[in-house]
Parts: C-alpha cells; sequence; structure tokens
C-alpha cells in the first residue's frame, strides 16, 4: 500500500491510517475509491480515502456526513 502526499494534509500518522484501513467500523464504497472509517490507534475516528490502485490518497479525523450514515 502507498501513501500519497496528499494524505498527510491533515498530519495524521501513516500508522494510524493503516490502523483505520484493518480495523474498519464502515466503508463507503465510491466511484474509484473507498472511504474506511476506522479507529487510529489512540481510537479517534478517522476516514482513510484508498483508490482503485491501493493508494492511500486522504486521511483526516472523521467528518459527521459519514459518521452520520451509520449512526457512529
Amino acid at each position: 500500500m502507498h501513501i500519497k502526499q496528499s494524505a498527510y494534509r491533515h498530519g495524521i500518522s501513516p500508522d494510524d491510517m493503516e490502523h483505520a484501513i484493518r480495523n474498519p467500523l464502515y466503508i463507503y464504497e465510491g466511484d474509484g475509491y473507498d472511504i474506511f472509517i476506522g479507529g487510529g490507534r489512540d481510537g479517534t475516528l478517522l476516514e482513510v480515502a484508498v483508490n482503485d490502485n491501493g493508494d492511500i490518497f486522504h486521511a483526516m479525523k472523521a467528518r459527521r456526513k459519514f459518521l452520520d450514515r451509520k449512526g457512529l
């Protein structure tokens, strides 16, 4: 799994990105990408976007619009 430079924009560590992907509470399937909603190592809910090539291109604290979809 490759982490694109854009994924670092919000200060999420690579370990937290990978932890959220490995332990998802919810996966939103987009067109050409998936957004994983999962916890970082400290339990903070994150959204991590992965394109169809397996590249992480976005990571940040989970936004309300994704949390509300599953009542999180």
